[in-house]
């Protein structure tokens, strides 16, 4: 198989277990939001671990410790992922599928405000055109709900963030999510030490199938986040911004099909305003895409025209 086609499949793969993760969280009830979290820390470190010391690639480790700036990145980036995933095992457990969903959907037009601010690019003008839309898109779900989306914009801006500091830390996907789950064992492994002693712990009183599910969520962490970064380094990144939209559309279906949650005309309105949004944003970045490719065509033409 071409790696390119191998990398889609990869990319398929991550996108819809991170879709299909709405059905996942319900079933650790009577769970707290913050107990599965920790579980989830604990159990990702195990499986990342196992992971590389079945490759034997601990190399890194003396090379990352002797950088302090990124070990302090990737340290924020643990914070930002842990609201990230707080928010949403919170988000799904609490009835709020939807609007889960709606924090990935405007995940990418949150990028785009996050390099007009930190990285001081510059906006074509169809980008304006979907931040724009994007920002109508929250207004008028702000007057659905009674209330601004927090969740959305909390899943959103944190994920946006973790994303930027994963880029200025520059490591690899399966090291870093060991250097997080480093960073959050002690907080992670405290609290669920803490709910033993006060008896308040469900892990090993609700029975083996529950204790195998919380052991699983690091399987479930870990195995999406793998198969990205096996995708990532196959197809363009172009291809992976078309791709990111699996996850929030299969959240989507999740919380209106399955999960049944309400969904009052004005909010079908706020959806299709964030949808219009992301159709005009994925034509301007495939259309950029193209110019780009044709632009370093034609320089690696000019100087074979010169020689002939």
């Amino acid at each position: 198989m071409p790696d390119s086609r191998r990398g889609i499949l990869y990319g398929v793969a991550a996108y819809t277990m991170w879709g299909l993760f709405p059905l996942y969280w319900p079933l650790l009830n009577p769970s707290g939001a913050v107990e599965i979290l920790a579980h989830r820390m604990v159990w990702s470190l195990v499986v990342v671990a196992m992971a590389l010391a079945v490759r034997r690639h601990w190399s890194w480790v003396k090379q990352l410790v002797r950088q302090p700036a990124k070990l302090g990145l990737l340290t924020l980036a643990a914070i930002f992922v842990t609201v990230n995933w707080g928010t949403y095992i919170y988000a799904v457990n609490s009835g709020h599928v939807v609007e889960s969903a709606l924090g990935y959907f405007i995940n990418p037009l949150v990028n785009v405000l996050f390099g007009v601010a930190l990285l001081r690019e510059r906006l074509r003008p169809l980008q304006w055109a979907a931040v724009g839309f994007g920002a109508l898109a929250v207004l008028v779900l702000t007057v659905d709900y009674g209330r601004p989306p927090w969740v959305a914009l909390t899943l959103a801006f944190s994920f946006g963030v973790y994303g930027l500091v994963k880029k200025r830390a520059n490591v690899e996907a399966t090291e870093s999510l060991a250097v997080e789950t480093l960073v959050l064992l002690l907080p992670a492994l405290g609290y669920l030490t803490w709910l033993q002693v006060t008896g308040t712990a469900t892990f090993g009183h609700e029975g083996l199938g529950h204790a195998l599910l919380l052991v699983t969520a690091g399987l479930i962490t870990a195995v999406p986040l793998i198969c990205f970064g096996a995708a990532a380094i196959r197809v363009p990144l172009s291809t992976i911004g078309l791709l990111q939209y699996i996850a929030p559309i299969l959240q989507f279906a999740c919380g209106v099909l399955i999960a049944k949650e309400v969904m009052p005309p004005s909010r079908w309105i706020g959806f299709s305003i964030v949808w219009l949004a992301l159709a005009i944003f994925t034509y301007d970045s495939i259309r950029a895409a193209r110019q780009t490719a044709r632009s370093r065509i034609a320089v690696q033409a000019q100087p074979e025209r010169s020689t002939t």
